[in-house]
């Protein structure tokens, strides 16, 4: 049966890249986002090949299992087709994509997964994350050993563990079936989204109801302002619903939309530099799959991170502490160069610091017992010297004082 529902595709380059290496297809049935390894050459030529291999399965399926081994087999040819193409192209060895694919066959949805694209499913107004992503970051975070916040701004987030290449004919993919309602809505992404819309504001916009071209038009506009460093791609599936039922004709958009993206092109002489000599140029990286014995020495730089971060927390809290002791210090310094004239149980008293306390803490402490007695003073005297009387100096308490006996004297 077709699927019955409305789509939408949407990639843009982003802020950052020079060129977009993301590939997206929405169809009849099948939905595709594939994001090409932006630091190795022929990314583009990468998700190109997968989605224009995958599109053929865009075809009504008997069963599930019928279209889980569909998905499973094409996306095992892709890989034989990138294998194929650096035999052509020996300077576009290294080059790979992730694959997030969705097949719908009646009232399921069928997966396939390999790298960090995601797949997510808003029903009932919660936005579930259906993918794992294939990075060393989720290895960390499933082991407990950074949260998911931190997996966001982790220095090798973008690190593949696993990812559609030229190394691997039998790649290691995730393939599962779910059940599908009306009202559900599917978006898959690369993560030049996620990397920047975080799953909150994504599912505020889902929330809104919109049709599924104006919803990708919001996320992808979110992802804009706040900077898009990578190739955004977006795809959006609802099943059902009030809009309109999906036409029949396929879009397809970033390098797959380009046929000659899909094509593998001719060999052409290039700049090649010493250390990689059948490797053109590329971009900034953003994708890195290391080779198995590196995972180790990734771990290890991990712990030498996290222990760097515990010593630099902690000094920075002595520093703070410290900084805090001394300005404290020195507060209490300069409350030893003040001077007031107060009473203690019988006499006047000249008294060293301020009359405030912090707390149980008294900044001042008797200096000087001037034997006049209480008693003596005149009811306007006493309290006057009761509420304290401040002095500029030793001296100047001293004077005080004076006063004080010559008026208690003169009370005699």
């Amino acid at each position: 049966m077709v699927f019955q529902g409305s789509s939408t595709a949407i990639s843009h380059t982003g802020k950052v890249r020079s060129n977009n290496q993301d590939s997206g297809y929405a169809g009849s049935n099948l939905f595709v986002v594939a994001d090409g390894m932006g630091g190795h050459a022929g990314g583009d030529v990468a998700s190109s090949l997968a989605v224009s291999r995958l599109q053929q399965l865009d075809v009504p399926y008997e069963s599930t299992t019928v279209a889980e081994r569909a998905l499973q087999d094409a996306i095992t040819e892709s890989a034989t087709d990138l294998i194929d193409t650096v035999h052509v192209r020996p300077e576009l060895a290294g080059m790979g994509t992730t694959v997030s694919a969705l097949l719908m066959v009646d009232e399921y949805a069928v997966i396939a997964h390999i790298g960090d694209s995601r797949i997510y499913l808003f029903r009932d107004g919660n936005l579930t994350q259906i993918t794992t992503d294939h990075t060393f970051v989720q290895r960390l975070v499933d082991s407990g050993r950074i949260t998911p916040e931190e997996a966001r701004y982790h220095p090798r987030r973008s690190v593949l563990m696993r990812v559609l290449g030229d190394m691997d004919p039998n790649p290691e993919l995730d393939t599962f079936i779910m059940p599908t309602q009306p009202g559900d809505r599917w978006l898959l992404c690369s993560d030049g989204l996620t990397g920047v819309v975080d799953d909150p504001h994504t599912s505020k916009t889902l929330a809104l109801g919109l049709a599924p071209g104006r919803t990708a038009d919001s996320l992808l506009k979110q992802a804009l302002d706040g900077g898009a460093p990578d190739n955004v791609t977006i795809v959006i599936v609802d099943v059902g619903g009030q809009h309109p039922l999906f036409s029949g004709t396929p879009t397809i958009v970033g390098s797959a939309s380009n046929p000659t993206g899909i094509e593998v092109p001719a060999a052409k002489p290039s700049r090649t530099s010493w250390l990689h000599p059948n490797r053109q140029a590329a971009n900034e990286p953003t994708h890195f799959e290391p080779a198995p014995e590196f995972l180790e020495e990734l771990i290890e730089e991990d712990k030498r991170r996290n222990r760097r971060r515990r010593i630099g927390w902690i000094v920075g809290v002595i520093l703070v502490l410290g900084m805090i002791g001394t300005a404290l210090w020195f507060s209490y310094e300069w409350t030893q160069t003040r001077y007031f004239v107060g009473a203690d149980e019988d006499s006047v008293v000249i008294f060293q610091g301020v009359q405030q306390n912090i707390g149980p803490i008294s900044l001042s402490t008797p200096y000087e017992d001037t034997e006049i007695p209480l008693d003596s003073l005149s009811d306007f005297a006493l309290a006057t010297v009761e509420q304290t009387i401040s002095a500029s100096s030793l001296t100047d308490a001293r004077r005080i004082v004076t006063s004080i006996s010559e008026i208690a004297g003169g009370g005699e």
